[in-house]
Formats: structure tokens, sequence, C-alpha cells
């Protein structure tokens, strides 16, 4: 199943599950707040997207830090204050099982998904 991380009552969070749902493609939302961020979720989106991709710069969180914990971030400190302030995260991130990818624009959902989706992708094909 395909996995939208965000928060709930974001809008780009919502535009990108509207869209995903009248594509007829599955997904789930893991909010931050309510389900919760690991440090191995976040070293793992890190790992894979860098993080100086998901760190928000232009969010009201990270305009709210103090200017000492703004100051010269590197990915421990910067994974530090997402995993304490997890809006200070870009969202969405999209999470196929195969891909990851931040944020929500259409032409590139519908790029990502322009051929079988990841649910069914792995079946086999059907005889006859």
């Amino acid at each position: 199943m395909i996995t939208l991380y965000g928060i709930k009552n974001c809008d780009t969070c919502k535009k990108a599950q509207k869209w995903l749902e009248q594509n007829g493609i599955a997904c789930r939302l893991h909010d931050y707040r309510s389900d919760g961020l690991t440090s191995e979720l976040l070293n793992r989106f890190a790992d894979r997207l860098g993080w100086e991709n998901l760190l928000n710069r232009s969010s009201t969180s990270w305009r709210q830090l103090t200017e000492e914990q703004r100051a010269d971030p590197d990915r421990d400190k910067a994974c530090r204050l997402m995993l304490a302030t997890p809006t200070l995260i870009k969202r969405p991130i999209l999470d196929t099982g195969t891909e990851l990818m931040i944020g929500f624009k259409a032409d590139r959902y519908a790029a990502l998904f322009s051929g079988p989706t990841p649910a069914t992708s792995t079946l086999p094909p059907k005889n006859g």
C-alpha cells in the first residue's frame, strides 16, 4: 500500500490525497502528529532524499525557531529539529514502496503512476 506522510490538516497533503483518490490509487495517510515519527523513518527519508531537501526553511515552524537553532544546520542538527518538530519536514512525502517523492505536483504524480500502479506492478500477468 502507498503511504503519504504528512499532517492531516495540511492543504498540500489534502490535495495529494484527493489526486490519489480521484485516480483510483489507494493510500494511507501517516500523520506525524497522531501516528508519530521515528528517528529510523526520518533517517530513511534523509538517506534517500537528502536532509537538505526534507528541511522546510520557508515554514512558519522554521521562522519560529531561535537564531541559534537555525544557524549552521548539518544533517544531525536538522534531523534532531525535524524529529522534535515534524512540521519542519516538507510535505507530503509519498512512499510507493519503491519510490519516495517530496511535495505534490499533479504532473509529477501522473508521471510516477503512468505505468502500472505500484500496488499492482508486482502481480503476475493473467493467463489467457
